[in-house]
């Protein structure tokens, strides 16, 4: 006797919590070959606004651990995903069309990428950080901080859905920020299956927030929210992404661009570029 398969609805992850869209609408995933996959949930305006939320309210508690903290928790992420690397190869083979060795390669790329951001969480204050030089008795320290919270357009192509999504939202929290991410349009299962392992990791509930849907529709709004500090674009070169920085201006934002590249490479630009830098004065002890 034949049974009938269940179909897999995905939800939105705002606040820690699996959100169905305000709107009630789904799209469905298909496979490189055409293919049902699953149904994703189509984010609307109304869950950008709750996530920004979210990660506003996060914010506070993430900054306030330890950079070693910090680290610690994006290693457990590294973890998580090793130990559910089958899971992702699967979807990245269907919704990519690529081999499974190039899914295996994917997901190394992306376990490694966790653990060299979670290795500079406690050590890019330092690299970032100086002293300058300055005329009087004073001691005159610049310090990064985080610039609080970050809009992320994801890279829209299915090539590199699991890889891209990392590359882009690892960086930014890695400072204390916290995240509001717009996956990948067509392949957005590995993004939302990595939230259930955000959820389960020592991860607080708001430091990344994941929207799937339509980038075109959802993009305008998160750039033009006043409560965003700071917007990553490197996933809009497919968006009018000039139009979209031009938004964030009218709020004051620090905007990275698209650099033309499927992925970001690791860099500490790529957290430097979405911190802001606190220069402090003090007196020396004079004796």
């Amino acid at each position: 006797m034949s049974r009938l398969s269940v179909a897999k609805t995905y939800k939105l992850y705002i606040g820690g919590a699996f959100v169905r869209s305000e709107s009630g609408r789904v799209y469905e995933v298909t496979t490189k070959k055409g293919a049902f996959a699953a149904n994703a949930a189509k984010a609307s305006r109304k869950d950008a606004r709750d996530a920004v939320v979210a990660a506003r309210t996060a914010t506070a508690k993430w900054a306030a651990l330890t950079p070693y903290n910090r680290g610690q928790v994006l290693y457990r992420v590294a973890e998580l995903l090793e130990g559910r690397r089958a899971q992702f190869v699967q979807e990245i083979v269907g919704g990519e069309g690529v081999s499974v060795a190039a899914a295996n390669a994917q997901v190394d790329a992306a376990v490694d990428l966790w653990v060299w951001y979670a290795g500079w969480c406690d050590k890019y204050l330092q690299v970032a950080g100086t002293a300058n030089p300055v005329a009087g008795p004073y001691f005159n320290l610049s310090v990064p901080e985080p610039t609080g919270v970050v809009a992320v357009i994801a890279p829209q192509g299915a090539a590199d859905s699991l890889l891209g999504l990392v590359s882009t939202v690892a960086p930014a929290i890695v400072s204390g920020n916290a995240v509001v991410v717009i996956a990948s349009e067509s392949a957005p299962l590995p993004a939302v299956s990595l939230t259930e392992i955000l959820a389960t990791s020592d991860l607080p509930g708001g430091v990344v927030n994941v929207l799937s849907g339509s980038a075109a529709e959802m993009a305008p709004w998160l750039v033009a929210h006043a409560d965003v500090n700071a917007v990553d674009l490197t996933g809009a070169d497919e968006l009018d992404w000039a139009g979209l920085e031009a938004e964030a201006a009218g709020t004051l934002k620090r905007v990275v661009r698209p650099t033309g590249r499927t992925l970001a490479p690791p860099a500490l630009s790529r957290i430097t570029a979405l911190t802001e830098t606190k220069t402090v004065w003090h007196t020396k002890a004079l004796i």
